[in-house]
Protein backbone atom coordinates (compact mmCIF):
# COMPACT_ATOMS: atom_id res chain seq x y z
CA UNK A 1 0.00 0.00 0.00
CA UNK A 2 0.70 3.61 -0.87
CA UNK A 3 1.07 6.55 1.46
CA UNK A 4 -0.85 9.63 0.71
CA UNK A 5 0.17 13.34 1.07
CA UNK A 6 -1.30 16.26 -0.04
CA UNK A 7 0.79 19.52 -1.37
CA UNK A 8 -1.13 23.12 -1.48
CA UNK A 9 0.09 25.46 -4.27
CA UNK A 10 1.41 23.02 -6.27
CA UNK A 11 1.41 21.79 -9.60
CA UNK A 12 1.98 18.39 -11.36
CA UNK A 13 5.06 19.94 -13.19
CA UNK A 14 6.26 21.47 -10.14
CA UNK A 15 6.53 18.34 -8.27
CA UNK A 16 8.25 16.15 -11.27
CA UNK A 17 11.32 18.32 -11.26
CA UNK A 18 11.45 18.56 -8.14
CA UNK A 19 11.18 14.86 -7.54
CA UNK A 20 14.45 13.92 -6.86
CA UNK A 21 15.39 16.03 -4.76
CA UNK A 22 11.98 15.06 -2.71
CA UNK A 23 11.81 11.79 -2.55
CA UNK A 24 15.75 10.46 -3.47
CA UNK A 25 15.84 6.74 -4.43
CA UNK A 26 12.00 6.22 -4.26
CA UNK A 27 11.85 8.18 -8.15
CA UNK A 28 13.23 6.66 -10.56
CA UNK A 29 14.11 9.76 -13.27
CA UNK A 30 14.11 6.97 -15.85
CA UNK A 31 11.16 5.79 -15.51
CA UNK A 32 8.32 5.91 -18.41
CA UNK A 33 5.52 7.60 -17.22
CA UNK A 34 1.99 8.61 -18.26
CA UNK A 35 -0.97 11.51 -18.06
CA UNK A 36 -4.46 10.17 -17.36
CA UNK A 37 -7.65 11.59 -16.88
CA UNK A 38 -10.07 9.99 -14.47
CA UNK A 39 -13.66 11.30 -14.31
CA UNK A 40 -15.90 9.83 -11.09
CA UNK A 41 -19.39 11.65 -9.61
CA UNK A 42 -18.43 14.77 -7.42
CA UNK A 43 -19.46 13.29 -3.86
CA UNK A 44 -16.49 10.15 -4.50
CA UNK A 45 -13.87 12.66 -4.79
CA UNK A 46 -12.55 11.84 -1.08
CA UNK A 47 -12.07 8.38 -2.65
CA UNK A 48 -9.71 9.30 -5.31
CA UNK A 49 -8.37 11.38 -2.95
CA UNK A 50 -6.66 8.30 -0.47
CA UNK A 51 -7.01 5.86 -3.48
CA UNK A 52 -3.05 5.54 -3.31
CA UNK A 53 -3.21 4.34 0.46
CA UNK A 54 -5.99 1.10 -0.91
CA UNK A 55 -3.32 -0.10 -4.00
CA UNK A 56 0.02 -1.11 -4.45
CA UNK A 57 2.12 1.11 -7.10
CA UNK A 58 5.65 0.98 -7.75
CA UNK A 59 6.88 4.67 -8.46
CA UNK A 60 5.16 7.95 -7.00
CA UNK A 61 1.51 8.91 -8.16
CA UNK A 62 0.83 12.70 -8.78
CA UNK A 63 -2.67 13.64 -8.72
CA UNK A 64 -4.73 17.02 -9.26
CA UNK A 65 -8.18 18.20 -9.33
CA UNK A 66 -9.56 20.67 -12.33
CA UNK A 67 -13.03 22.38 -11.63
CA UNK A 68 -14.21 23.75 -14.55
CA UNK A 69 -15.77 27.29 -13.98
CA UNK A 70 -15.58 29.39 -17.20
CA UNK A 71 -15.07 26.74 -19.47
CA UNK A 72 -17.94 25.04 -18.25
CA UNK A 73 -20.29 26.06 -20.94
CA UNK A 74 -18.12 24.28 -23.53
CA UNK A 75 -18.52 20.98 -21.73
CA UNK A 76 -22.52 21.60 -21.44
CA UNK A 77 -22.27 21.77 -25.07
CA UNK A 78 -21.29 18.25 -25.26
CA UNK A 79 -24.36 17.51 -22.93
CA UNK A 80 -22.27 16.75 -20.23
CA UNK A 81 -23.05 18.72 -16.63
CA UNK A 82 -19.46 19.73 -14.92
CA UNK A 83 -21.66 19.65 -11.44
CA UNK A 84 -22.15 15.80 -11.54
CA UNK A 85 -18.40 15.27 -11.70
CA UNK A 86 -14.60 15.76 -10.16
CA UNK A 87 -12.43 15.67 -13.32
CA UNK A 88 -8.66 14.11 -11.44
CA UNK A 89 -5.42 14.17 -13.31
CA UNK A 90 -3.41 11.34 -12.71
CA UNK A 91 0.35 11.15 -13.54
CA UNK A 92 1.84 7.99 -12.81
CA UNK A 93 4.55 5.56 -13.79
CA UNK A 94 3.33 2.69 -17.61
CA UNK A 95 3.51 -0.26 -15.27
CA UNK A 96 1.53 1.76 -12.27
CA UNK A 97 -1.35 1.44 -14.54
CA UNK A 98 -3.08 -1.26 -14.40
CA UNK A 99 -2.41 -1.37 -10.37
CA UNK A 100 -3.90 1.59 -9.76
CA UNK A 101 -7.30 1.21 -12.02
CA UNK A 102 -7.72 -2.60 -11.73
CA UNK A 103 -10.52 -2.23 -8.79
CA UNK A 104 -12.45 0.83 -11.01
CA UNK A 105 -12.41 -1.66 -14.44
CA UNK A 106 -13.07 -5.27 -13.05
CA UNK A 107 -15.30 -4.46 -9.93
CA UNK A 108 -17.06 -1.01 -10.67
CA UNK A 109 -17.20 -1.48 -14.50
CA UNK A 110 -15.70 1.69 -15.07
CA UNK A 111 -15.54 3.03 -18.81
CA UNK A 112 -12.36 3.16 -20.46
CA UNK A 113 -11.75 5.73 -23.42
CA UNK A 114 -9.20 8.70 -25.32
CA UNK A 115 -10.19 12.16 -24.61
CA UNK A 116 -8.27 15.34 -26.21
CA UNK A 117 -7.41 18.08 -23.82
CA UNK A 118 -7.94 21.06 -25.76
CA UNK A 119 -6.67 24.43 -25.46
CA UNK A 120 -9.81 27.15 -24.26
CA UNK A 121 -10.08 29.46 -27.53
CA UNK A 122 -8.82 33.03 -27.37
CA UNK A 123 -12.64 34.60 -27.74
CA UNK A 124 -13.26 33.46 -23.66
CA UNK A 125 -10.86 36.20 -22.40
CA UNK A 126 -9.68 34.07 -19.73
CA UNK A 127 -7.43 35.69 -17.36
CA UNK A 128 -3.59 33.61 -17.11
CA UNK A 129 -4.29 31.67 -20.19
CA UNK A 130 -1.48 30.17 -21.58
CA UNK A 131 -2.37 28.01 -25.02
CA UNK A 132 -1.20 24.47 -25.66
CA UNK A 133 -1.10 21.91 -28.09
CA UNK A 134 -3.99 19.44 -27.81
CA UNK A 135 -2.83 15.60 -26.57
CA UNK A 136 -5.03 12.97 -26.55
CA UNK A 137 -5.15 10.81 -22.95
CA UNK A 138 -6.42 8.02 -21.50
CA UNK A 139 -9.87 8.40 -19.77
CA UNK A 140 -11.27 6.58 -17.45
CA UNK A 141 -14.88 7.66 -16.47
CA UNK A 142 -17.52 5.93 -14.13
CA UNK A 143 -20.45 4.45 -15.81
CA UNK A 144 -23.19 6.68 -14.35
CA UNK A 145 -21.62 9.41 -16.38
CA UNK A 146 -21.90 10.50 -20.05
CA UNK A 147 -19.06 10.04 -22.55
CA UNK A 148 -16.80 13.20 -23.11
CA UNK A 149 -14.76 13.85 -26.17
CA UNK A 150 -12.95 17.13 -25.39
CA UNK A 151 -11.72 18.23 -22.40
CA UNK A 152 -10.83 22.34 -22.47
CA UNK A 153 -8.82 23.49 -20.16
CA UNK A 154 -7.42 27.33 -19.84
CA UNK A 155 -3.14 26.13 -19.36
CA UNK A 156 -1.53 22.52 -19.62
CA UNK A 157 -2.64 20.05 -17.44
CA UNK A 158 0.87 19.79 -15.90
CA UNK A 159 0.53 23.91 -14.75
CA UNK A 160 -3.06 22.89 -13.05
CA UNK A 161 -2.56 25.19 -9.78
CA UNK A 162 -4.28 23.70 -6.23
CA UNK A 163 -4.02 21.14 -3.81
CA UNK A 164 -1.74 18.12 -5.38
CA UNK A 165 -2.24 14.75 -3.29
CA UNK A 166 1.43 12.23 -3.89
CA UNK A 167 1.30 8.91 -2.58
CA UNK A 168 4.34 7.60 -2.00
CA UNK A 169 5.17 3.79 -2.23
CA UNK A 170 6.92 1.25 -0.23
CA UNK A 171 10.37 0.38 -1.46
CA UNK A 172 9.87 -3.04 -1.74
CA UNK A 173 7.11 -2.04 -4.88
CA UNK A 174 9.44 0.47 -6.74
CA UNK A 175 11.61 -2.25 -6.49
CA UNK A 176 8.72 -4.30 -8.12
CA UNK A 177 7.62 -2.26 -10.75
CA UNK A 178 11.41 -1.62 -12.05
CA UNK A 179 11.75 -5.16 -12.51
CA UNK A 180 8.22 -5.51 -14.12
CA UNK A 181 9.13 -2.61 -16.60
CA UNK A 182 12.28 -3.93 -17.80
CA UNK A 183 10.59 -7.01 -18.79
CA UNK A 184 7.91 -5.21 -20.40
CA UNK A 185 10.61 -3.15 -22.31
CA UNK A 186 8.58 0.06 -21.00
CA UNK A 187 11.43 2.35 -21.25
CA UNK A 188 14.59 2.40 -20.16
CA UNK A 189 14.72 1.95 -16.03
CA UNK A 190 18.24 0.76 -14.63
CA UNK A 191 18.68 -0.39 -11.35
CA UNK A 192 19.48 2.99 -8.87
CA UNK A 193 23.12 1.67 -7.53
CA UNK A 194 22.24 3.24 -3.65
CA UNK A 195 18.85 0.94 -3.59
CA UNK A 196 20.48 -2.32 -4.97
CA UNK A 197 24.17 -2.63 -4.88
CA UNK A 198 25.60 -3.76 -1.27
CA UNK A 199 29.20 -4.40 -1.02
CA UNK A 200 30.18 -7.67 -0.19
CA UNK A 201 31.59 -6.44 3.12
CA UNK A 202 28.05 -5.67 4.23
CA UNK A 203 26.39 -8.32 2.77
CA UNK A 204 25.09 -11.19 5.48
CA UNK A 205 26.46 -13.92 4.26
CA UNK A 206 26.48 -15.39 8.00
CA UNK A 207 23.06 -14.18 9.23
CA UNK A 208 21.63 -18.00 9.90
CA UNK A 209 24.56 -18.73 12.55
CA UNK A 210 24.35 -15.99 14.19
CA UNK A 211 20.89 -15.77 14.52
CA UNK A 212 21.23 -19.62 16.16
CA UNK A 213 24.06 -18.49 18.54
CA UNK A 214 21.98 -15.47 19.49
CA UNK A 215 19.06 -17.74 20.10
CA UNK A 216 21.47 -20.22 21.97
CA UNK A 217 22.81 -17.28 24.19
CA UNK A 218 19.42 -15.99 24.93
CA UNK A 219 18.49 -19.43 26.06
CA UNK A 220 21.52 -19.88 28.70
CA UNK A 221 21.20 -15.67 29.83
CA UNK A 222 16.99 -17.10 30.11
CA UNK A 223 18.70 -20.13 32.27
CA UNK A 224 21.39 -18.31 34.06
CA UNK A 225 19.03 -15.69 35.45
CA UNK A 226 16.25 -18.82 36.52
CA UNK A 227 19.39 -19.99 38.30
CA UNK A 228 20.61 -17.14 39.73
CA UNK A 229 16.80 -15.85 41.03
CA UNK A 230 16.35 -19.44 42.66
CA UNK A 231 20.04 -18.87 44.28
CA UNK A 232 18.68 -15.08 45.09
CA UNK A 233 15.70 -16.39 46.88
CA UNK A 234 17.25 -19.18 48.78
CA UNK A 235 19.30 -16.74 50.28
CA UNK A 236 16.93 -13.91 51.13
CA UNK A 237 14.99 -16.89 52.98
CA UNK A 238 18.24 -18.39 54.81
CA UNK A 239 18.60 -14.20 55.84
CA UNK A 240 15.25 -13.67 57.18
CA UNK A 241 15.80 -16.17 59.97
CA UNK A 242 16.89 -14.89 63.23
CA UNK A 243 20.72 -15.13 63.80
CA UNK A 244 22.73 -14.52 67.00
CA UNK A 245 25.28 -11.49 66.64
CA UNK A 246 28.55 -11.63 69.14
CA UNK A 247 28.56 -8.33 71.22
CA UNK A 248 31.77 -6.68 71.54
CA UNK A 249 34.11 -8.14 74.29
CA UNK A 250 34.10 -6.20 77.42
CA UNK A 251 37.80 -5.32 77.04
CA UNK A 252 37.00 -3.51 74.12
CA UNK A 253 34.28 -1.24 75.89
CA UNK A 254 36.73 -0.76 78.63
CA UNK A 255 39.52 0.69 76.05
CA UNK A 256 36.88 2.72 74.48
CA UNK A 257 35.85 4.34 77.25
CA UNK A 258 39.31 5.29 78.69
CA UNK A 259 39.69 7.17 75.46
CA UNK A 260 36.89 9.04 76.45
CA UNK A 261 38.19 9.96 79.25
CA UNK A 262 41.57 11.36 77.87
CA UNK A 263 39.45 14.04 76.22
CA UNK A 264 39.79 17.91 77.83
CA UNK A 265 36.39 18.69 79.28
CA UNK A 266 35.25 22.04 78.71
CA UNK A 267 32.85 23.64 80.70
CA UNK A 268 29.66 25.46 79.38
CA UNK A 269 28.15 28.73 80.06
CA UNK A 270 25.63 29.25 82.37
CA UNK A 271 22.20 28.60 80.78
CA UNK A 272 23.73 26.77 77.96
CA UNK A 273 22.95 23.62 79.83
CA UNK A 274 19.06 23.86 79.92
CA UNK A 275 19.48 25.38 76.44
CA UNK A 276 20.64 21.81 75.62
CA UNK A 277 18.22 19.80 76.92
CA UNK A 278 15.90 21.85 75.16
CA UNK A 279 17.14 20.88 72.20
CA UNK A 280 17.58 17.30 72.72
CA UNK A 281 14.28 17.00 73.78
CA UNK A 282 12.90 18.88 70.80
CA UNK A 283 15.05 16.45 68.42
CA UNK A 284 14.22 13.25 70.43
CA UNK A 285 10.51 14.55 69.79
CA UNK A 286 10.56 15.29 66.50
CA UNK A 287 12.13 11.64 65.63
CA UNK A 288 9.67 9.92 67.81
CA UNK A 289 6.85 11.49 64.99
CA UNK A 290 5.78 9.16 62.18
CA UNK A 291 7.43 9.80 59.06
CA UNK A 292 3.63 8.93 57.87
CA UNK A 293 1.45 11.35 59.54
CA UNK A 294 3.61 14.22 58.57
CA UNK A 295 3.44 13.42 55.36
CA UNK A 296 -0.60 12.41 55.06
CA UNK A 297 -1.48 16.00 56.70
CA UNK A 298 -0.10 17.80 53.56
CA UNK A 299 -2.28 18.19 51.34
CA UNK A 300 -1.42 17.17 47.74
CA UNK A 301 -2.49 19.42 44.90
CA UNK A 302 -4.91 17.31 42.01
CA UNK A 303 -3.49 17.98 38.56
CA UNK A 304 -5.49 20.15 36.57
CA UNK A 305 -6.99 18.84 33.28
CA UNK A 306 -5.94 20.20 30.58
CA UNK A 307 -8.20 22.85 28.47
CA UNK A 308 -9.56 20.77 25.49
CA UNK A 309 -8.98 23.14 22.48
CA UNK A 310 -11.50 25.07 20.71
CA UNK A 311 -13.66 24.21 18.40
CA UNK A 312 -13.83 26.68 15.16
CA UNK A 313 -16.95 27.75 13.86
CA UNK A 314 -16.69 25.53 10.43
CA UNK A 315 -15.97 22.58 12.31
CA UNK A 316 -18.94 22.87 14.51
CA UNK A 317 -21.24 23.58 11.56
CA UNK A 318 -19.65 20.38 9.77
CA UNK A 319 -19.86 18.25 13.09
CA UNK A 320 -23.57 19.37 13.35
CA UNK A 321 -24.72 18.78 9.47
CA UNK A 322 -23.17 15.25 9.76
CA UNK A 323 -25.06 13.97 13.07
CA UNK A 324 -28.05 15.65 11.94
CA UNK A 325 -28.08 13.80 8.69
CA UNK A 326 -27.34 10.44 10.41
CA UNK A 327 -30.22 11.37 13.32
CA UNK A 328 -32.53 11.87 10.06
CA UNK A 329 -30.96 8.09 8.34
CA UNK A 330 -28.78 9.51 5.39
CA UNK A 331 -26.27 7.36 4.51
CA UNK A 332 -22.89 8.13 4.78
CA UNK A 333 -22.53 8.06 1.25
CA UNK A 334 -25.33 10.16 0.05
CA UNK A 335 -24.29 13.02 2.51
CA UNK A 336 -22.42 14.43 -0.05
CA UNK A 337 -25.16 15.42 -2.24
CA UNK A 338 -26.72 17.78 0.45
CA UNK A 339 -26.39 21.13 -0.73
CA UNK A 340 -24.36 22.43 2.20
CA UNK A 341 -21.87 19.86 1.99
CA UNK A 342 -19.55 21.65 -0.69
CA UNK A 343 -20.28 25.35 0.83
CA UNK A 344 -18.88 24.10 4.39
CA UNK A 345 -15.99 22.17 2.54
CA UNK A 346 -14.76 24.82 0.65
CA UNK A 347 -14.94 27.08 3.93
CA UNK A 348 -13.26 24.42 5.71
CA UNK A 349 -10.07 24.34 3.37
CA UNK A 350 -9.49 27.54 3.56
CA UNK A 351 -9.42 27.44 6.92
CA UNK A 352 -7.49 24.66 6.72
CA UNK A 353 -9.53 21.93 8.85
CA UNK A 354 -9.46 18.82 7.30
CA UNK A 355 -13.46 17.65 7.39
CA UNK A 356 -13.03 14.16 5.80
CA UNK A 357 -11.15 12.42 9.53
CA UNK A 358 -13.77 13.59 11.77
CA UNK A 359 -16.58 12.45 8.97
CA UNK A 360 -15.08 9.02 9.35
CA UNK A 361 -15.08 9.22 12.94
CA UNK A 362 -18.91 10.93 13.07
CA UNK A 363 -20.04 7.77 10.68
CA UNK A 364 -18.11 4.96 12.62
CA UNK A 365 -20.19 6.34 15.68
Amino acid sequence: MGITAMIPDMTIGQLANEAESRWGEIWDENAARMLVLVICPRKERKLLELHGDMVEHGQPVLTVFHRPRQEAPLLEQQGFNPRDASFQFVDLASPDLGLWMQNFVSNEKWMRSSIELVSVPFTMDMPSQRPFETQRVLCFRHPSLPALERYYLPFPPASIPGKCFVSLPRRQAAEMARQQAEVLGVGRLEKKVKITEVSPSEMPVAAPPVVAEESANMDDMMNDFSANMLDGMTNEAQSNEPSQVALPMQADAEESAEEVSEHVFVPLPPGAQSTEQQLDSTVVAVDEQPVESASSDVPRPEPEPEPEPEMSNVEREFRELVTGLLAAGVAPTDMMDDPRWEDLNERAAAEGFETWPVFLQLAAM
